[in-house]
């Protein structure tokens, strides 16, 4: 077992390694590039030599470096108080919040979505396409009319970004119940009619139980999607908080340390919430008796 550990430990810190070098080996590609552009605009002569000394250290590079965003994210999660509008947990939280609720609501609407296509034929042929079709829509395209729809009735907050990640959300649980609804066997079903069983009883006792690991696979796609819309919907709207208000300001003052500083605590959220559906799956998978596959 040790041994399996240090095999993926040092699997784990050799591909770090190599994305750090590859980073820093394009941060100098694209920053010299950049230096090289400023300075022939000026007429100055240049060497190679300064270009590489000075890549590295360019204010609003192209492409920080590594040290550069870790030091951007310091100053924004350690230096900064919570409460401030500068910290990245500040606005974290705001996007969390939205992210929550929309996977909530997304969730439950995939569920009763897949419940009644699998019990009804007709809702099935009218409704499974347009299930399909909607997510051929741009979430860049339908976010500012939400906001705006739901801003005119006095809607505004945390509601129109929780329903755009609805919106991403709900698709991976409808598609993956409907499959795991149906995913019962065929033998349990004739063996339960056998004994007069009532649709409610296969369903909650044989279709919902065979649902369950096709459930929690399709709601770690699901949370991470509702990030991604609560994160998008906070760009077109002018948002004050949010991770994805973070991105737009940094990208309008060309703070590109900021923008990067903003997706890694987006990344490492994005991972904390798979984390914890991963960890109510296994407790699941404990308490139904079967082996923990994570």
């Amino acid at each position: 077992m040790s041994n399996t550990i240090q095999k993926k430990a040092f699997s784990l810190i050799s591909l770090v390694l190599i994305i750090i070098a590859i980073w820093y080996l394009a941060a100098l590609i694209m920053n010299g590039n950049q230096l090289i552009n400023n300075l022939e605009r000026r007429n100055q002569d240049w060497t190679y030599s300064q270009i590489m000394s000075q890549a590295y250290e360019i204010k609003r590079p192209m492409l920080p470096t590594p040290h550069q965003v870790a030091l951007e994210l310091k100053k924004s999660i350690i230096d900064k108080s919570v409460t401030s509008k500068r910290s990245l947990i500040y606005h974290a939280q705001i996007t969390l919040n939205s992210t929550l609720l929309g996977f909530i609501f997304g969730s439950i609407l995939g569920i009763l979505i897949a419940i009644g296509i699998v019990h009804n034929k007709t809702l099935e042929s009218s409704l499974m396409p347009w299930v399909i079709a909607s997510q051929t829509i741009p979430i860049l395209a339908i976010a500012p009319m939400i906001v705006v729809v739901l801003g005119a009735v006095n809607i505004t907050g945390v509601l129109p970004k929780a329903i755009i990640s609805m919106y991403l959300s709900f698709f991976p649980v409808t598609i993956a119940m409907v499959k795991g609804l149906r995913s019962s066997d065929k033998l349990h079903e004739e063996l339960m009619m056998t004994y007069s069983a009532s649709a409610k009883d296969v369903f909650w006792k044989l279709r919902w139980y065979s649902a369950q690991p096709y459930l929690f696979a399709s709601l770690k796609v699901a949370i991470a999607a509702a990030l991604v819309g609560a994160i998008v919907a906070e760009l077109p709207t002018g948002a004050q908080g949010g991770l994805g208000s973070r991105l737009l300001s940094g990208s309008y003052y060309g703070q590109t340390e900021q923008i990067w500083a903003a997706l890694m605590v987006a990344a490492a959220l994005g991972s904390f919430l798979v984390w914890l559906v991963g960890l109510a799956e296994s407790a699941l998978l404990r308490r139904r008796g079967g082996l923990d596959h994570a």
